[in-house]
């Protein structure tokens, strides 16, 4: 189960990756790209130290680059092991995904090959997963295309925490060597696609042997490439595109000519297109194919000159970052998600509710005092943990005719954003369409465009404001079913509370899980007897029995019921929601109660 600071430590850590993998487009050639790739290691993925094994034309690994040690670097740099020797060691030891991780107990009989290695002795592990200098972990980077061709290896050594890599640091690795080799192939691109315009420029004389080698690598091509036209009534016009880029569009060669890229880019991404200049320029944007459907490219643009009447075309490295896209998506929402339930967590929660708050107090007729609050107890049951994290989904309103949305059902899954609708092609479609969060309104002033909240009135008379409640839910009697049957069946009662109170929600509102057996639910547009009937209904919502193992367990809950308003803050509004339901917890007749 994550701790409150892990979600802060992912997310920066995805910052670092984020960083160090676009460092790798800014090199300017292949030997930069390879030192680029080893120094990411050390400053983004917490090595210490970092090698980078090229596959040379005739099969053998040369040590291209070495970053984290200057003696290292001097003593290996430009070795070659065999291929042969390579091939033993990535087939040894333990497969984490692309990632091959020989333990120091296997890998001694790898000491006396011709692979170039540098190492110190060290003491005996003291702990499982604690590294020992003799401990190797290697990151095969492979070309893209089902023929998975090897292009190097990337080995590291000392990770800084001394630690072995879990899921998410190996997950990290294996992305960064998949976008290291994509790097790499650029990079070579790259180097031949600048070769073959010099020739063209320089040596007029060997014309047409210069054309038949730029025929070959843009054709060719991995990734893809296209010629337009500049300048003109025709300006953009594709003239010329390879098979690539055809087949990453699904339109053939002779459709593609009837196009320029302003006519194929997605409507929201025609801005950064006409922004992007035709020398060096570099853009994201999402390209229609011929389904429909939308794919995340990498533009680059450079201009083809000719000597005599000077630039006339642009030439354009199309590259699909669709995966890397979505990897980046799945790295964000584990980092803002609660891994039991699949709810948002804390940081997320806070995030969303400040989102929603200002630090001017709203001067409205009727409205509530700064912290006015409600609550309502349910339930039965001795209170479980108090553990007091903080987590969200996104904001809503209930109207006098409150239901539950159409997307919430007995099979919807256990809280809002765990994952996204069927009808789209990935989850980076939907979070890209629908967003993480609120976000803060952005103009000349910090009020602009914010629409203020306030309380609804508190007293017997409903003055029909509308306002953002914020439902603090306990557990009632959960301790004692993990005390009694164990953390599974805990976990469990856990995860079928969360789909309950995510049912028992419209779309758009926020179910959240702080940690232990705490929850909060934001729904925006409530009046104060709209609150109390929506914590009546979440109450009996979790009652019911829940079924874990052929056994019937019970769980009551408690609300405090909170109101959001422009001039609190977030810890605010959290804490008044938070004391309300301790007060209705405290205020009941002390009765014992026992559930399982």
């Amino acid at each position: 189960m994550e701790t409150e600071s892990e979600p802060y430590v992912r997310l920066s850590t995805l910052r670092q990756l984020h960083q160090v993998v676009a460092d790798l487009n800014t090199a300017r050639s292949l030997a930069d790209t390879l030192q680029t790739v080893a120094d990411g290691v050390v400053a983004g993925l917490n090595y210490e130290l970092a090698c980078v094994n090229l596959v040379r034309p005739d099969g053998d690994l040369v040590v291209a680059a070495f970053a984290g040690s200057s003696a290292a670097e001097a003593l290996i740099t430009g070795r070659v092991g065999s291929r042969a020797s390579w091939d033993r060691r990535l087939s040894m030891g333990s497969a984490w995904g692309d990632l091959r991780f020989i333990p120091h107990t296997e890998g001694w009989v790898l000491m006396d090959d011709d692979v170039p290695q540098w190492h110190t002795d060290g003491p005996a592990p003291r702990f499982e997963d604690e590294w020992h200098p003799h401990d190797r972990l290697y990151a095969p980077m492979y070309a893209s295309g089902s023929g998975r061709e090897l292009l190097g290896v990337i080995s590291v050594d000392r990770p800084r925490n001394g630690r072995h890599p879990g899921p998410w640091g190996q997950e990290a690795l294996q992305m960064y060597a998949s976008q290291s080799a994509i790097a790499i192939s650029n990079a070579r691109l790259r180097s031949n696609m600048q070769r073959a315009l010099v020739r063209l420029e320089r040596e007029q004389q060997a014309l047409r042997a210069s054309e038949e080698s730029f025929r070959q690598a843009f054709e060719y091509a991995p990734s893809g490439m296209a010629i337009a036209e500049m300048g003109g009534d025709q300006h953009g016009r594709l003239l010329r595109t390879n098979d690539a880029l055809c087949r990453l569009l699904g339109r053939p060669a002779s459709v593609m000519r009837r196009y320029s890229f302003a006519d194929l880019v997605h409507p929201e991404d025609i801005g950064t297109l006409l922004r992007t200049s035709a020398e060096g320029g570099r853009a994201e944007l999402r390209l229609g194919r011929r389904d429909g459907t939308y794919v995340w490219v990498s533009l680059r643009n450079s201009v083809v000159a000719d000597t005599a009447d000077g630039p006339r075309f642009l030439l354009t490295h199309v590259e699909d970052i669709e995966e890397r896209k979505r990897h980046e998506l799945q790295l964000a929402h584990r980092a803002s998600h609660d891994a039991l339930t699949g709810l948002p967590n804390s940081a997320e929660l806070r995030s969303r509710l400040s989102a929603r708050l200002c630090e001017r107090p709203a001067l409205a007729a009727g409205s509530g005092t700064a912290a006015a609050y409600t609550g309502y107890e349910g339930g039965g049951y001795e209170s479980g943990g108090h553990d007091g994290g903080y987590d969200s989904a996104r904001d809503g309103g209930y109207g006098p005719g409150y239901a539950p949305g159409p997307g919430h059902d007995a099979a919807s899954g256990p809280g809002h954003d765990s994952g996204y609708e069927s009808s789209y092609e990935s989850p980076y479609e939907y979070e890209h369409e629908h967003g993480f969060g609120f976000e803060p309104a952005n103009g000349a002033g910090p009020y602009d465009h914010h629409v203020h909240i306030v309380a609804p009135s508190t007293g017997e008379v409903d003055d029909g404001t509308k306002g953002l409640a914020v439902l603090f839910c306990d557990l009632d009697g959960f301790k004692s079913i993990n005390d009694r049957f164990g953390h599974h069946t805990g976990d469990a009662v856990l995860i079928e509370v969360a789909r309950r109170l995510t049912t028992g929600v419209r779309d758009g509102d926020t179910v959240a899980r702080l940690g232990g057996d705490e929850f909060v639910v934001l729904a925006d547009g409530l009046g104060a007897a709209d609150a109390a009937d929506l914590a009546v209904r979440l109450r009996n919502a979790i009652i019911p029995p829940i079924r874990v193992d052929g056994r019937a367990v019970r769980v009551g809950a408690s609300f405090g019921i909170g109101w959001a308003e422009c001039g609190m803050t977030v810890e605010e509004v959290l804490n008044s929601a938070d004391q309300r339901m301790y007060i209705e917890k405290r205020s009941r007749a002390k009765v014992h109660r026992r559930a399982g």
